[in-house]
């Protein structure tokens, strides 16, 4: 009895949780198309998730498409197929490994920043003092980083492509020895609009689920310095798991497109 008690308290918790969180994200989004516009801090926060994320973003990329061509080679070349690679390094990237790693590095960077920073806020009573002036915290706090966010992901994610395919060609034409023109040209070739799209796609949502996840966290943090640590922690680790959820979810629906 015990036992099933404590599971479920835990499946109510849960179920709470995710109500909240859906209630939380559902106002955000509202926030956002309804005035006032606080145009200043959604600029600040553009400059925070896209020009700042960036050197990562990019590095993450190119690590990536050069892992992905190397790891090609050993598996393709045990069926004579080395000249899929070009395609294969393609798809991967801009499909998957493009948004799902810009969505994981800006989380890293960005949500847990968002939700320290709301969360302090909410510690030393701004957000209440907000309110008290007639600001709504929704429109003012949450509303510009959800905008930022969805608005930067896809230009993050779009570069990424571009520096990932990049690191699979550097790789494949100076350490496999592929032919330049070759490379290009059957990259050139297979390059569909459906595989940028999708991924670009995958982009916006993982950017709105970054930003609810971390300004929900923040928004409720407990008071304290541990409170704002729990908060962070908290809110990376659902951005995360969001991020992958989303990912199978959106790949299910592009798939076979």
């Amino acid at each position: 009895m015990n036992v099933l008690a404590t599971l479920g308290k835990y499946s109510l918790a849960t179920l709470r949780e995710i109500g909240s969180v859906s209630i939380f994200a559902i106002r955000g989004l509202i926030s956002c198309f309804t005035p006032p516009f606080y145009f200043k801090e959604i600029w600040r926060n553009i400059v925070v998730v896209g020009f700042y994320s960036l050197p990562i973003v990019a590095l993450t990329a190119m690590f990536a498409g050069m892992i992905i061509a190397l790891q090609c080679y050993v598996g393709f070349t045990r069926f004579n197929a080395e000249g899929a690679i070009a395609t294969v390094v393609l798809i991967c990237i801009t499909r998957e490994l493009a948004p799902v790693f810009a969505g994981l590095m800006v989380t890293g960077r960005v949500g847990s920043s968002i939700a320290a920073e709301i969360g302090s806020m909410r510690v030393s009573d701004q957000i209440d003092a907000l309110t008290t002036l007639g600001v709504d915290p929704m429109k003012f706090l949450v509303a510009p980083r959800i905008i930022a966010s969805v608005l930067m992901m896809p230009f993050l994610v779009f570069i990424a492509d571009i520096i990932g395919v990049m690191g699979g060609f550097l790789i494949s034409t100076t350490v496999l020895e592929f032919s330049v023109g070759s490379y290009l040209a059957q990259t050139v070739q297979n390059l569909e609009m459906i595989d940028v799209i999708s991924g670009l796609v995958k982009a916006a949502f993982f950017g709105f689920c970054m930003a609810c996840f971390g300004c929900y966290h923040g928004f409720y943090s407990d008071l304290g310095a541990k409170g704002v640590g729990n908060a962070t922690t908290s809110a990376v680790v659902a951005s995360c798991i969001g991020v992958l959820a989303l990912d199978y979810l959106l790949t299910a629906v592009f798939f076979g497109k």
